[in-house]
Order: C-alpha cells, then structure tokens, then sequence
C-alpha cells in the first residue's frame, strides 16, 4: 500500500482529499499543527472511511522535526496543502505568508531530497493569473503580478518547484490551480470550518443562513460583470479531492520525471449573487445580505479552460454548484446541532 504524505491534512482541502485517497487504497500520512484546523476531523475521516489515518502533529516548515517523524515510512508521494490562505489577512501580514508559505514548500522539498520521496502534489491556487485578460483561464495564460500576497506565495512556490526540478530530474511534481472549492462531504462529518471570522463566501453565507452572522456583506457591486458582484469558478471540494487522487496515481504512475501545471475548476463562472440566489433557491432559505465596499486584494473574474486536466488526469467535476451549496448547508446544520466551536 502507499503512503502518501499530506500536509494539512486536517484541513479543509486536505480531510477531503484523505478520505478520497483511503477509498482509492492509498494510505495517508496527515501531518498538521491544527493552527488552521480540528483534531476531531481525523476521528471523521475514520468514521467516512472505515479506517484512520495516520497522524503525525506538527509543523512541515520544522524540516529536522519532519525527517525524524517520517523516517520509518516508505513514502511515495507528498500533497502539500499546508499553507495560510486568507487574501485579506495576507494584505495585512505579508510577512507571515511569505514565512510560512515559502518556508512550508522548501522545507517539504528538502525531505523529498533526503527521504527519497519522488512525487510531489502542490496546492496551487489561480490567484497565479492575477486579473486575467482572457477568459477562461488556461495554463498558458501569462501570470500577471498577484493581487496580494497570498497570491505571490503561491507564484514564487511555483517558480521554486521548477528551478528545483531543473536541478534534480529525478522528480516529478503536478501543481494544480485550484479555483474556488465550497461544499462540504455528504455525510456532512466533515466540511469547512473556519476559525474564527470567514474568509470565503460560502461559510458566510452559511453562517449567515444559520443565524451566527447578522448578515453578509456582499465586496462590492461595481465590478464589470453582469450584475456588479465578482465572478469565480466554483468547485464541489470533493471534486477537488478527487483529482488530487488523480494526480498522485498519475505521478507514481509515471516513469520519466517532469513538473506541471495544471487548473483545476469546472470552466463555469458564477457571480457572488447568483451564488447567493442558488443558495436561496436549493435550500429554502432567505439570506440577509448587504452591498457593501471592495475588498482589497480581490480579483473582478476567473474562470479556468479544464480541458487540461481533462485530457493528462482523465478528471473531470462530477457535482454541480446547486449540489455543494445543499451540501455547505447540510454541514452547516450538523455543526449548529453538534455545537461545535466556530
């Protein structure tokens, strides 16, 4: 069996993916220092899954702490999640984010040099492309200069992967572009959870829903969209899991050694309204939501071209965005009824 190291496995993103890995026969290593995450999520991954993954606590920037950890493992490829996430907050603390965004990634690529481990996963984001000119997004299209400094981590991680594999061929690394996941597993045992005030739309919405929010405060209605609200591709984090699953089979899977980039979305744009008005319109509730200024750091529209991913990952989005807002508001009601902290 493989053992595939997951860094912030605990999080969102990354509980996910370990379910979806444990289904397809993998054996994943979490590695988290629960800065960003709950200790109870690893109990409900074993609940999904039948079977509980194997933790290690701690920081993946501690890399003399990370080698001693992993040592006596046979690890055959590493996602790496870990990293701080919130557009606003890095506007505000880029040092932090460059800390430990830049910090986590070389670190992990040090162990990959001295543990042997050949295949490496990265969670990159499409905040690379800055405000694209074209739309849809393809890999092709230029990255522009990040709109803040959560963005530029995710840029420079990507250029310190690929000096590095110009320097070492024997590895083979896929960074996939994320879009915007939302949703929740539907079990609704695990979902997002943010700690503290949300960064995303979703769980503010969510939230909103459930009555723990006043209202939401929609960032601006002034853009050139449509109807003035900011366009992204959303996509059901499962789907998302699943083409981690996917990468890392296509990784190990393959001989000759390489580094890529790859989007990962469903080649739809959706308006932060018309999420808003699905959401209304699947679950039966009405939101209390405001127009409010621009966020600073925002992007007006993304979308990505998956034909990519598509064709090299054989990977395509199975869920629909009316499937993960019912499922954002199912975890969302397993969370008022557990009483779990916010």
């Amino acid at each position: 069996m493989n053992y595939i190291l997951v860094t912030g496995g605990a999080g969102y993103i990354g509980s996910h993916t370990c379910v979806e890995l444990i289904e397809a026969g993998f054996n994943p290593i979490i590695v988290d220092n629960f800065s960003n995450s709950e200790k109870f999520v690893i109990d409900r991954i074993e609940e999904i899954t039948g079977k509980k993954p194997i933790l290690l606590e701690g920081d993946c920037g501690n890399n003399p702490w990370l080698t001693d950890a992993t040592k006596k493992y046979k690890i055959d490829g590493c996602i790496h999640f870990a990293a701080f996430k919130a557009v606003g907050e890095s506007t505000k603390e880029p040092l932090k984010y460059f800390e430990n965004n830049i910090g986590s990634t070389l670190s992990i690529l040090k162990w990959m040099k001295t543990s042997g481990c050949k295949n490496l996963v990265f969670s990159s984001s499409c905040t690379v492309y800055g405000q694209p000119d074209i739309l849809p997004v393809t890999e092709q299209s230029p990255k522009k200069p990040a709109e803040s400094p959560y963005g530029r981590t995710k840029q420079m991680c990507e250029d310190i992967i690929e000096d590095y594999y110009k320097s070492d061929k024997n590895i083979k690394a896929l960074a996939l572009r994320y879009f915007n996941p939302i949703g929740a597993h539907p079990s609704a045992l695990i979902g997002e959870l943010p700690l503290g005030v949300p960064n995303n739309l979703v769980p503010f919405i969510t939230q909103t829903a459930a009555g723990i929010r006043e209202k939401l405060t929609v960032f601006g209605n002034d853009y050139d969209t449509p109807d003035g609200t900011c366009i992204r591709d959303y996509i059901h984090v499962v789907d998302l899991a699943l083409a981690h699953v996917s990468a890392i089979q296509f990784l190990i899977n393959k001989d000759e050694s390489l580094v890529d980039f790859i989007n990962v979305g469903t080649g739809v744009g959706n308006s932060v309204l018309e999420v808003i008005n699905t959401f209304e319109q699947v679950n039966g509730v009405q939101l209390n939501y405001e127009i409010g200024e621009r966020r600073s750091g925002d992007i007006e529209k993304v979308y990505a071209d998956a034909s990519y991913i598509n064709k090299i990952l054989c990977w395509a989005t199975r869920k629909s965005l009316e499937q993960a807002l019912e499922d954002a508001w199912r975890w969302q009601k397993a969370i008022n009824k557990r009483a779990y902290k916010i």
